[in-house]
């Protein structure tokens, strides 16, 4: 069961406008980078508008799903359904893997104590910032494996992606992606379809986990907030797809891999803080 310091259900501070643009900034964000912007909005969840670790995970799945949910029919226009479709075998390989990591790491975060939760988050901010780098200032190249060490390793990769996106409640494309480049041989483009495809079911596996411990709770309480953040979240990725190419991804990505960075740190103070602060 989800405990009170970890899941508080009062209303954020800060008005509608503020919610709105604060979405629509971290959208352009992900728009920019043809991601959803999910590892930028946790941390101001937390700091700016005062939400426990699990709220904000919670809060945070929920918009994320909202939008994977416009962004798929807007990237299968993109990408031929039939061109995704024929690769079926990849999304089934990553989620074998990805729902057991879905319901393994939400049933880990409505556990763990908040100051734990807080360093843990912390850890996973770190990875994003890696990964981001990797795919986006390096070329990735597939590792050309054999099936048979293919299959387990797209499980074992999938179950490791759900746990992560469960705990941040994030969609996981940010590791989805260069692992079907690694693991598949895809190209980013058909990658970033498939990643969204392994998501949407993922991201419902963690929801169903969570309701489990009643921490559907907070969504109910701040369905306003949610609503109005994740409408902002899908203008501006929709604003930050326009602007793909304005700014060079060797300027763009080391400076949003630093704030990912400068996140990390504070969230692990803050679960410092708690930590002491109930001994």
């Amino acid at each position: 069961m989800a405990t009170d310091q970890n899941l508080i259900t009062t209303r954020p501070a800060g008005s509608l406008p503020l919610m709105f643009g604060t979405g629509a900034a971290i959208g352009v964000l992900g728009g920019m980078i043809g991601l959803g912007g999910a590892e930028f909005r946790l941390p101001l969840l937390i700091g700016l508008f005062g939400f426990a670790a699990l709220s904000a995970v919670i809060l945070n799945k929920a918009m994320s799903l909202v939008v994977v949910l416009v962004a798929l029919p807007a990237r299968l226009a993109a990408v031929p359904a039939a061109e995704v479709a024929a690769r079926w075998p990849v999304a089934v390989n990553l989620l074998a893997g990805s729902l057991l990591g879905a319901w393994a790491g939400a049933s880990w975060a409505v556990r763990m104590r908040s100051s734990t939760l807080y360093k843990v988050l912390a850890v996973l901010m770190v990875l994003m910032a890696a990964a981001l780098l990797v795919t986006h200032t390096t070329t990735l190249d597939t590792l050309a494996l054999p099936l048979w060490a293919q299959v387990p390793c797209g499980v074992v990769a999938g179950f490791g992606i759900g746990v992560v996106a469960a705990i941040m409640g994030v969609a996981g494309g940010e590791l989805l992606i260069p692992t079907i480049v690694l693991l598949f041989g895809e190209d980013i483009k058909t990658a970033g379809s498939l990643s969204l495809l392994v998501s949407l079911p993922t991201m419902l596996v963690a929801f169903a986990r969570y309701s489990r411990d009643g921490s559907f709770a907070v969504l109910g309480a701040n369905l306003r907030f949610t609503m109005v953040m994740a409408a902002g979240s899908i203008a501006g990725a929709v604003l930050g797809g326009l602007m793909l190419g304005v700014f060079p991804d060797m300027v763009l990505i080391p400076a949003l891999a630093v704030i990912l960075l400068v996140s990390a740190v504070k969230l692990a103070r803050h679960g410092t803080e708690q930590h002491r602060s109930h001994k």
